[in-house]
């Protein structure tokens, strides 16, 4: 049978045991000085309150560390000075991870600007096709799966993909027209399509 008693009321700080008390004591005294300690040292409030709660969650950790003789603003300005510190490495070492991948994509990626003759002719054609037929060929020529490993990546039957892929290239080769003579290459005398925007 359910108790219908009421629930016990709120702990009082005074019953707290002195390290849950000294630390509340704390954060109630300090979390706004402290917070305006961070927000001139970092770009933005939300990293503010990374410091804040990282210094906050130090103090919990060393409570017994803290001083008790008025200078405990001063111990946890020093412990945010740490984090900060901390904060600003980090963010140097992703700048220079994000200025070395951006780096690497530039030179994995071709410059769509040098794209000429049969890659430019074939990417004007892809544009031309519905978005299934597009990824579909994307997934099998150029990312190298095979149409059973495409039919994993789409969700559907693998013969469901062999039939997409083969009126996919019906539809492509259609869209090339006769820009490319016997020997494979762009026949100079046909003149480039604008690329028609994706559906």
């Amino acid at each position: 049978m359910r108790s219908t008693s009421s629930p016990p009321p709120p702990a009082d700080v005074g019953a707290l045991p002195d390290h849950d008390r000294r630390f509340r004591e704390l954060f109630d005294n300090e979390f706004r000085p402290l917070l305006g300690y961070a927000l001139r040292r970092v770009g933005s409030p939300d990293d503010a309150a990374d410091v804040v709660a990282e210094s906050m969650l130090v103090a919990w950790r060393r409570i017994d560390e803290v001083p008790v003789d008025g200078t405990a603003r001063l111990w946890l300005y020093g412990v945010a000075r740490r984090v900060v510190a901390n904060h600003r490495r980090g963010e140097l070492r992703r700048d220079r991870l994000a200025g070395r991948l951006r780096q690497h994509l530039v030179e994995a990626l071709p410059d769509h600007a040098e794209l000429t003759g049969s890659a430019a002719v074939i990417r004007q054609a892809m544009a031309g096709l519905n978005d299934d037929d597009r990824e579909l060929l994307m997934l099998t020529a150029w990312d190298g799966l095979e149409p059973r490993e495409a039919a994993i990546v789409l969700g559907v039957p693998a013969r469901t993909v062999r039939t997409r892929l083969h009126r996919a290239r019906s539809r492509l080769r259609k869209s090339l027209g006769d820009a490319f003579g016997e020997g494979g290459h762009v026949r100079e005398d046909q003149p480039q399509r604008p690329a028609q925007e994706e559906r």
